[in-house]
C-alpha cells in the first residue's frame, strides 16, 4: 500500500480526518458520504474481519513500525490501493481536534443499512434505543447486547449513530458483529414489533394504561416467545407516546434512595436478568 507522509493539516487529501471532535458536524457528514471513522488498530483489524472496506489510513510516524503488522492483513483482502498518511503528532492533532494516541484512524466505507426485515428475522431478544444521544451509552449499549443474550438492536431516528468513532470503540467493535438498523415511524412503528410477535416492555418504573411496571425479578419469571425492550434517552427516559404503545413496563429495584440506574448500566443489568427468562 502506498505510504505518504503528510506535514499540513491542510493537505486536502485528509478532509475525512478534518475536526473529529465536532460531534454536530460528524453526525451528518459522514453518513451523508457514507464513511465512517474507526479509531485504534485492534478496531480497525476487527472492522476488516467483519467485511467492511477501509479507504485510508491515517497514523503518527511512531505507529508505523507497530502497524506494519496489521496492514499486510489488510492487504490480504484486496484492499491494496488504499492510501496510508503518516505524520508527526502535531499536525495530527490540529488535523483531528484531539491527541491521536491509539494507533491510527482509518476511513471506513460505512455498509448498507440493513433491513428491518432482516434483522428481526429469527431474532428472539431486541432492544430499542429511543433518541439516546451520548455516543458513549449507545457503545456500552452495543457490547453489554453482544455479550448478554441480545440478537438485535434499533434506533430511532433521532438516536446517535452507532458508527460514530466513541461509540464504536466503547462497544469494542460489537456495532461490527449485532444485526442493528434503524427503525422508522417511531414510535407508531412499535405496532409493527407486536405484529411480529414480539412483546413490548419499557424498561421505566412509569405504569402503563391503569398496569403497574413490574419488577425485573418478577417479570423474569414469566414467558414471552419475543421480547422487545425499549430503553429511553438519558434524563428524561422514555416518552408518554412510546410508553402508552408498550405492552408492559419493567423496573429495576433501587435502595439507598438511589433513583435509576445510568441507562447503559440499566441496560446491562435488564440483559443479564432476561438471560434465563421466556
Amino acid at each position: 500500500m502506498p505510504i505518504h507522509p503528510i506535514d499540513s493539516a491542510d493537505d486536502p487529501r485528509l478532509l475525512a480526518y478534518r475536526d473529529l471532535t465536532d460531534v454536530a458536524l460528524r453526525k451528518k457528514s459522514e453518513p451523508e458520504s457514507g464513511v465512517y471513522i474507526a479509531e485504534s488498530a485492534k478496531i480497525i483489524e476487527r472492522a476488516v474481519t467483519c467485511g467492511h472496506t477501509p479507504v485510508s489510513i491515517l497514523m503518527a510516524e511512531n505507529w508505523l513500525a507497530k502497524m506494519r503488522l496489521l496492514l499486510p492483513s489488510i492487504s490480504d483482502n484486496d484492499f491494496e490501493d488504499i492510501d496510508v498518511f503518516i505524520g508527526p503528532h502535531d499536525v495530527l492533532e490540529e488535523l483531528t481536534g484531539f491527541h491521536v494516541h491509539r494507533g491510527a484512524l482509518a476511513e471506513m466505507i460505512r455498509p448498507t443499512m440493513a433491513s428491518l426485515e432482516s434483522v428481526l428475522a429469527g431474532a428472539q431478544r431486541v432492544v430499542v434505543l429511543e433518541d439516546i444521544v451520548d455516543h458513549t451509552n449507545v457503545g456500552a449499549i452495543f457490547r453489554a447486547a453482544a455479550g448478554l443474550g441480545i440478537d438485535a438492536v434499533l434506533v430511532t431516528p433521532e438516536c446517535a449513530d452507532p458508527l460514530y468513532r466513541r461509540s464504536i470503540r466503547v462497544s469494542m467493535g460489537s456495532v461490527f458483529t449485532l444485526p442493528w438498523t434503524r427503525i422508522p415511524n417511531w414510535p407508531s412503528s412499535i405496532n409493527e414489533l407486536k405484529e411480529q410477535g414480539f412483546y413490548t416492555v419499557a424498561v421505566s418504573p412509569q405504569n402503563i394504561g391503569g398496569k403497574e411496571s413490574q419488577d425485573l425479578r418478577q417479570f423474569t419469571g414469566t414467558s414471552h416467545d419475543r421480547i422487545a425492550l425499549i430503553l429511553g434517552t438519558e434524563g428524561e427516559g422514555l416518552t408518554a407516546a412510546s410508553l402508552d404503545n408498550c405492552d408492559q413496563s419493567v423496573h429495576i429495584p433501587m435502595s439507598n434512595d438511589v433513583s435509576s440506574l445510568n441507562v447503559a448500566s440499566a441496560a446491562a443489568v435488564v440483559f443479564w436478568a432476561l438471560q434465563g427468562a421466556g
